[in-house]
């Protein structure tokens, strides 16, 4: 056989092709165009790449024109973890030395002496890879709008707590658009004690909210005028200045996250998986999207749903030496797929009183912390899914959690 390793860069990759017993019988360095892509595919041709024979790659990243360039038809494409290609190295050379051509060798003799032990991607369809888009985008959306809403936060109890207690009442605080709305209008504390009635209504009314105006804009017209400390005038009026444009940073992730949103509704109801996954407690729209993006629709990517499991996170490892066997946590694993799950598992117990009761029982019997509790009850969950996506079946609240388990468990 003969394997390829390709070290990429921003504007160039360097290519390497060896054959069983580790001859070096070709490298190139190719541009990161067109051009350079089909040097590459015509260098892989004259070394024997067909259709159906393709010479499987291995390169440092799963993302990119030149992976999905390679991914066409039937080739195994590796993605070989950097750190893990830094290890292989130390095998070639003990003094240290480094270059883009001999990191190409070291991709490429990976797969000549360990291509079973590394996992080729996922042959997922192209709705499937699309959802991981959108459903990776919103997600870092979210995260981005937090982030932004967090630091609009901690500027205001330095100069504003009237907002921040005029808002307090209402879901998602900083991030409703008639907060955003009425920062805009009163930047400054001394401002918004000035608002009158009519102009915190239009405020409310511009943003989009429908009941309850009068009523709320005079509670926040008395919160705006209670006796608050203040800055001195020019330092307040340099603070509203910098949340001005915090609030326009939070208005734009805000937006951003918004439009992902939709558009991740309107493209994952469409996958054949969607179903399935929707019929799970605790899994909506949203979070059910982000569960795909991560597991993809590729059958043959987990051999067992124990390798699912470790995937995410959720199952333990053991350590063990000598006289001394430890039980913790796994820490190497997906994060995505494994912050969502965190999400599900909190969900789920809503919706599902097999899951509540294997919730409890963690808590109660096994003196589980409330993460861990969490940690496990995903654990199964997310056995209970894969089974259903092999089956293309939907979750059974009896079949998930039998009756006779639901009575010991309230028993105990």
């Amino acid at each position: 056989m003969i394997y390829c390793g390709i070290d990429w860069a921003e504007r160039h990759h360097d290519v390497a092709l060896v054959d069983d017993t580790g001859e070096l019988l070709a490298k190139r360095r190719i541009t990161d165009d067109a051009a350079g892509y089909q040097l590459l595919m015509d260098l892989l041709a004259e070394y024997g790449d067909t259709e159906e024979a393709p010479i499987p790659i291995a390169i440092e990243t799963s993302r990119g024109l030149l992976v999905a360039v390679l991914r066409t038809g039937k080739r195994q494409v590796f993605a070989i973890n950097p750190m893990a290609a830094a290890r292989y190295r130390d095998r070639h050379s003990v003094s240290r030395k480094k270059s883009d051509p001999g990191d190409a060798l070291v991709l490429a003799n990976i797969l000549r002496t360990d291509m079973h032990a590394h996992r080729p991607l996922p042959q997922d369809s192209d709705l499937a890879r699309a959802v991981a888009v959108l459903a990776r985008a919103q997600q870092d959306a979210t995260w981005n709008r937090q982030q932004n809403s967090n630091q609009l936060r901690s500027l205001l109890r330095e100069y504003y707590p009237s907002a921040l207690d005029a808002f307090a009442t209402w879901q998602n605080g900083l991030c409703r658009p008639e907060a955003r709305e009425l920062l805009r209008l009163a930047p400054t504390p001394s401002q918004a004690a000035r608002l009158s009635r009519t102009q915190i209504q239009a405020a409310l009314k511009r943003a989009g909210r429908k009941r309850g105006i009068e009523a709320e804009a005079e509670r926040i017209r008395e919160v705006f005028r209670a006796e608050w400390a203040h800055q001195p005038q020019l330092v307040e009026d340099a603070l509203g200045k910098q949340m001005l444009a915090l609030l326009l940073q939070l208005e734009a992730a805000c937006t951003a996250a918004d439009d992902l949103a939709k558009a991740v509704e309107e493209a994952f109801p469409q996958h054949p998986d969607a179903e399935v996954i929707l019929s799970f407690p605790g899994l909506g729209v949203q979070l059910g999207a982000r569960v795909l993006a991560e597991i993809g629709d590729d059958r043959s990517r987990f051999a067992d749903a124990r390798g699912l499991k470790a995937y995410a996170g959720a199952s333990p490892i053991t350590r063990a030496s000598g006289k001394k066997s430890s039980i913790i946590r796994r820490r190497v694993k997906n994060d995505r797929l494994n912050h969502a799950g965190y999400l599900w598992a909190f969900a789920a117990p809503n919706g599902s009183p097999g899951a509540k009761a294997h919730y409890r029982r963690r808590r109660d019997v096994h003196g589980d912390w409330h993460a861990a509790a969490l940690r496990n009850l995903f654990n199964r969950m997310l056995g209970q899914l894969y089974r259903c996506l092999q089956e293309q079946s939907l979750f059974v609240e009896l079949v998930a959690f039998p009756a006779p388990a639901l009575e010991a468990e309230k028993a105990a």
